[in-house]
């Protein structure tokens, strides 16, 4: 990165901060210069008393018989650690030696120097390589992995494997040099996975600190718990940069002081972290349960970090408010809302795919299903058992392995008692979330025939900065009978890549229209938008026989010739019929173009009368886009699948992962207010039957 595109992000970034945080930012400053000459650094302490193990007394084991764990994918996961095969994001089964070379990127080959880690441009390629893939085998939830083999087989290949994974990660990366001291995000996470394998090896009482040199593993391993403490204190993410960043931070905060209460700081350091996290938590959600950053894979990532802080507060005395519990209730409430009868979320904001904890080997399914059976038990919430893992194989709700060593054993029998207790009516699906701006519209909501469409009238994102939202606003999803039929087209990319990135947070992107090719927000890098589209519903009506919701926004009210967009969105549900009003506000002249995003196997055919036709599983979606004000007049699509330059028709399901998919691209000039009209028929096929769930 060259001298100067630092210095002009630097200036952008700077624009979106206050006179407060300006002066916070040069007071960190400050002490990071400090720091790098060795003033304010953690200093040695020796541990007094000993470690808690209230988490134990929960985890399951194979040889209970109510447990129901089988030990050999755990097994296997963890010899396959030891061989040295790691899965980090796009690379699978990647070789990358046991132990790993932990400051080297193992995407790029590049080797980070050891110097001050608060000094490190950690954004910069040329110097890093893509951090996202150094920092995620830091995370050491593979040391997790390798701590559940040990409990449930007692392998002592498995145990001495977190040694010498935890004794060349504290050799390799010495306290504060190098990469793996930069972030407090990634130093909280760390945290949190090290307190659970500990939990998992024994504790104080594990066979791996019995002898003498296993009591100086003890003491390196407690000295480095003590600098990542110390270092996410004085590191903590505030301000613009108080996002699910901050939750990471002081989780991990709360959860090693609890777990590890051996220092005069460390009660100080539960406080900081157990209110800091409680505060943020219903702070960064909306009451209605959407979390604020506009992105649902962080919204799984909060909900999963609420779980395990609550629950680790919860079990050792420091319990956490009701309003706490309730609004994690509420963010379930949403997720189950936005799940079709597949099983399907849509992709809505940034996604990088990484995990707080790996607590189950094997991929899932769905993490947000096992997040569902999650409240289903704490919730009492029976209308989410059907969701929960292992309901297609007959056994509703039977909880997953994840659940079980998240809620324990007795929790988990709770299961199959709430499911016999509690009639399986499920409750009305919740609709309108007012706080968050999403809308879904449909009919026979958890049947086979369901229709589910999500309109999206939320804002860009949370705070000044709105760093994982993307400019999506007015845009609509759709499935019908557990099929995806207008999908967000995901991520891909977050620090490389800018050309890719900038692509799949576009307006361009996305179920929505596009003025005169320019995004609704106008971006200032990466996790950066300077101007934010302000979105506004002016009128929703969804329990009529004609479902309606009509919004507005003003992101293109920027233009020399200011334009507003509104949308209005009606479902039939006698005739499965959706009908999107699009209206260009305005008194020049511009060029606008309207997008429907289609699934990666999906074959549009374009008919002759200008509709387009898509038939997926036993439903077939039909297409006209017509002007408005002249109805004879069709406007015909343009099918862009794979186009590089500029990028068009493209999907990413995983971080760093892309597929072509079609998307479906009408062009049309409008000089002063215009309407345009796309109609959707949706026909259940009777021949094939709709989708099993």
């Amino acid at each position: 990165m060259s001298a100067l595109v630092k210095l002009g992000w630097r200036w952008r970034r700077l624009r979106a901060m206050g006179g407060v945080e300006i002066a916070w930012r040069t007071r960190q400053s400050v002490a990071a210069r400090l720091q790098a000459r060795g003033y304010g650094l953690a200093r040695p302490r020796p541990p007094v008393g000993r470690s808690g193990l209230a988490w134990v007394a929960a985890l399951p084991r194979a040889a209970d018989p109510a447990g129901g764990l089988d030990p050999q994918p755990y097994r296997d996961a963890a010899d396959r650690i030891l061989a040295g095969r790691f899965d980090v994001f796009a690379l699978r089964d990647a070789d990358l030696g046991f132990p790993p070379d932990w400051n080297t990127d193992p995407k790029t080959g590049r080797r980070v120097p050891l110097h001050f880690g608060k000094r490190i441009d950690y954004r910069d390629a040329q110097a890093c390589g893509d951090i996202k893939y150094l920092w995620e085998p830091n995370r050491h939830l593979e040391l997790v992995t390798l701590a559940q083999a040990w409990h449930l087989g007692g392998d002592a290949r498995h145990a001495q494997g977190c040694r010498q994974l935890l004794d060349s990660w504290f050799e390799q990366c010495p306290y504060p040099l190098g990469p793996n001291w930069t972030s407090s995000l990634e130093h909280g996470i760390r945290l949190v996975n090290w307190a659970i394998a500990w939990h998992l090896l024994g504790g104080d009482a594990s066979p791996l600190f019995r002898d003498a040199a296993g009591a100086a593993f003890r003491e390196r391993w407690l000295r480095s718990v003590h600098q990542h403490a110390h270092f996410i204190a004085g590191w903590l993410s505030r301000h613009s940069s108080a996002n699910n960043h901050l939750l990471g931070e002081t989780l991990g905060l709360a959860v090693s002081a609890i777990t590890w209460p051996l220092w005069p700081e460390s009660s100080g350091w539960r406080t900081l972290g157990l209110a800091t996290f409680e505060r943020e938590s219903l702070a960064q959600t909306a009451p209605d349960g959407v979390n604020r950053e506009q992105a649902l894979w962080y919204q799984h990532a909060v909900m999963e970090m609420m779980l395990i802080g609550g629950l680790f507060a919860r079990r050792n005395g420091f319990d956490v408010g009701p309003d706490f519990w309730q609004r994690l209730e509420a963010m379930m409430e949403y997720v189950a809302a936005l799940t079709d009868w597949g099983g399907h979320l849509p992709m809505l904001g940034d996604s990088d795919d990484s995990r707080i904890v790996r607590w189950d080997p094997r991929a899932p399914a769905s993490p947000f299903a096992s997040l569902l059976g999650s409240g289903a038990v704490l919730f009492g919430r029976a209308d989410w058992l059907d969701r929960a893992p292992g309901a297609s194989a007959g056994k509703p709700g039977f909880p997953d392995d994840r659940n079980r060593w998240l809620l324990g054993e007795p929790a988990c029998v709770a299961v199959a008692e709430l499911a016999a207790r509690v009639p399986r009516t499920p409750r009305p699906r919740r609709r309108v979330f007012e706080c968050g701006g999403h809308y879904l519209l449909g009919a026979r909501f958890g049947q086979p025939d369901e229709v589910l469409a999500g309109f999206d009238a939320g804002p860009l994102g949370y705070r000044s900065i709105a760093a994982h939202g993307h400019a999506d606003a007015l845009s609509l999803t759709l499935s019908a009978g557990g099929h995806e039929l207008l999908i967000d087209p995901g991520t891909f990319a977050y620090h490389t890549d800018p050309h890719w990135r900038d692509h799949f947070r576009s307006t361009a992107a996305h179920n929505t229209v596009t003025i005169d090719a320019l995004d609704q927000s106008v971006s200032g890098g990466s996790f950066l938008w300077l101007r934010k589209a302000v979105t506004r519903c002016l009128a929703h009506a969804l329990d009529e026989p004609v479902q309606q919701v009509h919004a507005e926004h003003d992101g293109y009210a920027r233009l020399a010739d200011p334009v507003v967009h509104r949308r209005r969105v009606c479902f039939e549900p006698a005739t499965n019929r959706l009908a999107v009003d699009d209206e260009i506000d305005c008194r020049g002249a511009h060029r606008a173009s309207l997008c429907w995003q289609l699934p990666e196997d999906c074959e549009p055919v374009l008919a002759e009368d200008g509709s387009v036709a898509v038939q997926r599983g036993s439903v077939r979606m039909t297409i006209r886009v017509s002007g408005a004000d002249a109805p004879a007049q069709v406007l015909r699509a343009q099918v862009l699948c794979g186009q590089d330059d500029p990028p068009a028709g493209w999907v990413s399901r995983e971080f760093d992962r892309r597929r072509a998919a079609p998307a479906l691209v009408w062009r049309f000039a409008v000089s002063g207010p215009r309407r345009v009209t796309t109609r959707i028929d949706l026909v259940f096929l009777p021949e094939s039957g709709p989708s099993a769930h």
